[in-house]
């Protein structure tokens, strides 16, 4: 028997997505419809990733075409955010990298920034959106801090245009405030305040969206790696003991049953320091092999090890990150560390795509994936 896509969409109106208080048909929630003889293959696309009535959602369209259709008819349903179906805000961002670290002071923004850079300087299309939200620092490292994003009419809404400098597409909570002025907000008031940094701007078409997150596993980094698809995460740190606890704490919460976002690597910043009358002379000030030790444990790959070098703070005060210099050995440094996160994210993403691989057993009745 074969069934028509009027018969399966009239089907599926009776299927209710709660929190909007209607149906998966009216909300325009049905994808990637086909239909082959008695099989009939859908995806169901929700607002956000980890949606927590996706199950629910999909149990009860899967009873109610099996009662419409029959017993014969072999349903298989995916599910997937509007991101990953290429709609919404994000679309068209292929992927998104999380920076983080467990403590400040390591180094997070700086390699966030330069990472940007490096990714751009590959021919990527690559977006950089300052998470962090009572600490932001990329309107200074990118000389952008009188900069204030522009707006547009996108379907009879205003939406906000990031601000571009050096190929890449930019947003920070701190075009919006006052440049010494504290953010007193509770956690709530930020998570929308960011939310609003996704959702209500233009982004257009990025290969990657670099987000530098705030120090530590707060309610910002729960909200976002929950509502957002991050395709994985950088963790930033330096080499001593009271660092590398606190990379622990951080590399938990990615790994988190709610989250599961992987790791795709580290970065050891602040590795050595190396005077300039004598290059091979390396002192450990912070100590030696907890970038290794840590990448060790968390059973990733240890990205690269950044020396302490004045030119990579005084490039970022300035306003012109060092990866931006071919010249340098540091930006060679972050190239090398794009190249192996490009390399990572692919491998993430053909893992991804073996797993979405549907094998419909024609003697079931129901088949899910």
């Amino acid at each position: 028997m074969s069934y028509t896509k009027e018969k399966i969409i009239e089907s599926l109106r009776k299927v209710l997505y709660f929190p909007k208080g209607t149906n998966v048909v009216d909300l325009d929630m049905v994808d990637r419809l086909t239909i082959e003889g008695n099989k009939v293959s859908l995806a169901l696309v929700y607002p956000q990733a980890n949606d927590k009535n996706a199950h629910i959602v999909k149990d009860a369209a899967l009873r109610t075409l099996k009662a419409d259709l029959g017993e014969n008819a072999e349903i298989s349903i995916d599910t997937m955010s509007e991101q990953e179906a290429g709609r919404g805000p994000l679309g068209k961002v292929k992927n998104i990298i999380a920076v983080a670290s467990g403590k400040g002071g390591v180094g997070k923004s700086t390699v966030a920034a330069n990472l940007a850079i490096a990714l751009a300087k590959t021919g990527a299309k690559v977006g950089l959106l300052d998470a962090d939200i009572y600490g932001p620092s990329m309107p200074i490292m990118f000389g952008l801090k009188t900069e204030r994003p522009g707006a547009k009419e996108v379907d009879g809404k205003t939406k906000i245009l990031p601000i571009e400098k050096y190929g890449i597409k930019m947003l920070s909570i701190g075009f919006f405030i006052e440049e010494n002025k504290a953010l007193m907000w509770r956690g709530s008031m930020a998570s929308n305040a960011l939310g609003q940094l996704f959702n209500d701007a233009v982004w257009g078409e990025l290969d990657f969206m670099v987000l530098d997150l705030p120090p530590g596993t707060g309610d910002i980094h729960l909200t976002l790696v929950q509502s957002v698809p991050v395709t994985g995460a950088v963790i930033v740190t330096t080499p001593q003991n009271v660092a590398l606890a606190d990379v622990r704490k951080a590399a938990d919460m990615f790994k988190n049953e709610s989250i599961k976002v992987p790791i795709l690597g580290v970065v050891e910043n602040m590795s050595y320091f190396a005077p300039e009358d004598c290059p091979d002379k390396k002192y450990y000030i912070f100590g030696q092999g907890g970038g290794q030790l840590v990448a060790n444990e968390l059973g990733c790959e240890l990205l690269g090890s950044l020396p302490i070098v004045e030119a990579i703070a005084q490039t970022g005060d300035s306003g012109a990150p060092i990866a931006l210099d071919d010249s340098t050995a540091s930006a060679a440094a972050f190239k090398a560390i794009a190249v192996k996160v490009v390399a990572n994210v692919e491998k993430r993403n053909a893992e991804i795509a073996a797993t979405r691989i549907v094998q419909i057993d024609p003697n079931a009745s129901c088949a899910t994936n």
